[in-house]
């Protein structure tokens, strides 16, 4: 380039001035702002109205009872969560996947880009087939463990199985849980309470304890507590008695496991539409309101809370442990 033709260039960008370069970062802004109002824009969905409402028809299934047969089927996200690799390569076991908030995470995991293993009950397969077929369809690993939490030997199994199939382990989520209502203490036998202990404060410490060895930092555990845990109804006096346990156990691991780089929280649901109601967790009159003195007038779904999961599970939760994350329509708890 000549000097004069040099000169020439710099005297035509000179004459841009100020004006110009700010109408010239003006033009990109706007782009990229279109550009984001594209990519982000979504309906408002009033929270009030955007899922069914008491009062419900009587129903009642065997313990532990099957979403596919409850009326209405719960939303566990099925067709509406969206992934975006926010846990892409990590590896996830999850104790009562087939159903309720399990199924919502499983099904939000693998979509997020996690390989899962779920853990239900045997006589929960119809479910479960559902949740390993939508699993596989986002091309990740889809374990299926079927079994008692109720042994300590088959939850140290189950772990085993977990990190031989998964090819390791760095997400614990300790979810499954028994809940049977009782009018009175007096009709509750030894052996309903010894089941809901087990299932609900013995299973994640057996399944914690075996997992520990195998999780790097940077893994989390997640444990399913509830509102129950400080405000409890009178008829699942043992149930609401795990969930103060487990809140505690949350709070407790993650000072015990900070130094190790591994994260503890919790998620503590209020009333949410599952097959933990309609197999004897809630008393039938119970069940026909269930969810209506929420100031949001209905009951949660599983889709509602699969978010809260991912975001526990998530390396930019990094400063999160030893939290309690609640979802309960309003009413204020934990």
């Amino acid at each position: 380039m000549s000097e004069e033709n040099g000169i020439t260039r710099r005297r035509v960008i000179a004459g841009l001035g100020a004006a110009g370069i700010v109408a010239l970062e003006g033009s990109r802004t706007f782009a990229t702002q279109e550009k984001q109002e594209a990519m982000t824009t979504q309906k408002l969905e009033d929270p009030k109205n955007k899922y069914p409402k008491p009062p419900f028809k009587e129903q009642s299934q065997p313990w532990p009872g099957l979403a596919g047969k409850m009326d209405p089927r719960p939303d566990h996200g099925e067709k509406s969560y969206k992934g975006s690799g926010r846990l892409l390569g990590r590896k996830a076991l999850i104790t009562g996947g087939d159903s309720g908030m399990g199924r919502a995470t499983a099904i939000a995991y693998a979509r997020e880009g996690a390989d899962v293993a779920i853990n239900y009950f045997p006589t929960e397969q119809p479910d479960a087939d559902e949740v390993i077929a939508l699993m596989k369809e986002t091309g990740r690993k889809a374990v299926a463990i079927p079994g008692d939490l109720r042994d300590e030997d088959f939850c140290n199994k189950l772990v085993a199985d977990a990190v031989q199939q998964l090819g390791g382990l760095d997400i614990v989520v300790c979810n499954a849980g028994r809940q049977q209502a009782r009018q009175s203490i007096l009709d509750l036998t030894t052996e309903d309470f010894d089941a809901t202990m087990k299932t609900n404060i013995y299973a994640p410490f057996w399944i914690i304890k075996a997992a520990m060895p195998h999780m790097p930092p940077g893994s989390v555990i997640i444990g399913t507590t509830s509102e129950q845990a400080t405000d409890p109804s009178p008829d699942i006096y043992d149930y609401a008695m795990t969930k103060a346990a487990t809140t505690n156990y949350v709070r407790s691991l993650a000072k015990q496991l900070a130094p190790k780089g591994i994260r503890v929280n919790g998620v503590a649901p209020g009333p949410v539409w599952t097959p933990l109601q309609v197999s004897g967790g809630a008393m039938m009159e119970h069940l026909k309101g269930f969810g209506g003195k929420t100031p949001l007038g209905r009951p949660g779904q599983p889709a509602e809370l699969a978010s809260i999961y991912v975001q526990l599970a998530a390396n930019d939760a990094s400063y999160a442990t030893g939290q309690v994350y609640g979802a309960a329509g309003g009413s204020g708890q934990p």
